[in-house]
């Protein structure tokens, strides 16, 4: 029937199912009268009828536009039966989308994410459809708290990409409530924001550390390895001289690979990672199983920091705001500032650009390396 006049609305006789209106094939709008409400109704591939309230107090025009809307995401969709669950339920749906395509490591350091991040939040249990711009501005404000809008806005980014890769597994999501701008990086990008421990602050987190956290940075400090990189090392990846490390950075989902050299004094650490093990094994665990998870290592060098810090004086303090990322920065400046080894080896052996040495470590490098980077740009 036609329920777009009001008046004619008005004189419908109160009762408990809707007065429903065909807006196209398979899709009505209701309007219950009594409390004056309004109803969405659309029936799926699958012969299913999917229903979503949408709300009172509005006239035709609006409940058809939000009606429209809905619409749009549900009969859009790529599945027979569109899924319809929270934002915790979406972003799982993602994280098995990536163990299904074999991207394991992706995986585990995305769900780690998501740990940290969302599980904990109530915007893991709002409906993934009824989720609003309001809704994800809040939860970005608590984000917030202790950390810098470049790592905010690292987080938002992990999240929006799952929920756009659940919206093509079948979720039904307004994208648009994920579309929150930026927050300004008001650091500049040049390396202030990287932390360099010193050999006596690596020494002295590594002792107070768990071992099997001990042995993970141990295994930073000597590498370079991005601390993902590491994560995902097996005892296969490494020769007695070589280890083999992989990542994903970047747009491209391309892994890219490269043999970093490790030195004869520290292949000893490395062997005895290995010893009897597989060689599918990880070189190195939380458990003796596990890999190694973000949100775990990050919990646990936090702690180990403030352990460190409560004995320390001055200079042997540790910043609170460093982190497994500080083991990596340390090593590429002491490569190229002590041991005096050229860019370009330095960028080859852990998976960086000349680019972004020249952009980020400069400041480090002494007038003759310099002269040396400068020279292999030209080359």
């Amino acid at each position: 029937m036609d329920i777009s006049g009001k008046k004619t609305r008005e004189r419908l006789t109160p009762k408990r199912e809707p007065y429903w209106q065909r807006l196209k094939k398979g899709s009505y709008l209701g309007f219950r009268r009594g409390p004056d409400s309004w109803v969405v109704r659309h029936r799926g591939r699958d012969g299913a009828q999917v229903y979503h309230a949408l709300g009172e107090g509005m006239d035709f025009d609006a409940a058809k536009t939000m009606a429209e809307g809905w619409l749009a995401q549900v009969a859009g969709s790529a599945v027979r039966r569109p899924k319809r669950g929270t934002v915790r339920q979406a972003l799982e749906a993602y994280v098995a989308d990536l163990k299904m395509q074999g991207r394991e490591g992706t995986a585990t350091e995305v769900e780690g994410r998501f740990k940290t991040t969302v599980w904990e939040d109530a915007l893991a249990e709002t409906v993934l459809e009824t989720c609003t711009l309001e809704d994800v501005t809040e939860w970005r404000q608590r984000l917030r708290h202790g950390r810098q809008n470049r790592s905010v806005n690292r987080q938002v980014r992990a999240v929006l990409a799952g929920v756009r890769r659940a919206k093509q597994l079948g979720h039904v999501v307004n994208l648009d409530a994920f579309d929150v701008q930026p927050l300004v990086d008001d650091v500049e990008d040049d390396g202030e924001t990287a932390i360099f421990l010193n050999p006596d602050q690596r020494t002295g987190l590594i002792k107070v550390a768990p071992p099997s956290l001990a042995r993970f940075l141990r295994g930073l400090e000597l590498s370079g390895a991005r601390p993902s990189e590491l994560a995902s090392a097996t005892v296969g990846d490494f020769t007695g001289d070589t280890l083999k490390l992989s990542h994903r950075k970047g747009r491209a989902a391309k892994l890219r690979t490269r043999f970093t050299v490790i030195a004869e004094e520290d292949a000893e650490f490395l062997k005895e990672q290995c010893r009897d093990k597989l060689p599918t094994a990880l070189l190195f665990t939380e458990d003796g199983e596990a890999r190694w998870r973000r949100f775990r290592w990050a919990r646990g060098i936090q702690t180990a920091i403030k352990l460190h810090n409560k004995k320390a004086r001055g200079a042997a303090r540790i910043p609170p705001l460093a982190s497994a990322y500080s083991f990596r920065h340390a090593r590429i400046s002491e490569l190229l500032q002590i041991h005096a080894i050229d860019p370009l080896t330095v960028a080859s052996q852990t998976g960086t650009s000349v680019a972004m040495i020249e952009k980020a470590y400069l400041r480090f490098i002494p007038n003759a390396m310099r002269e040396k980077l400068k020279a292999v740009k030209e080359g």
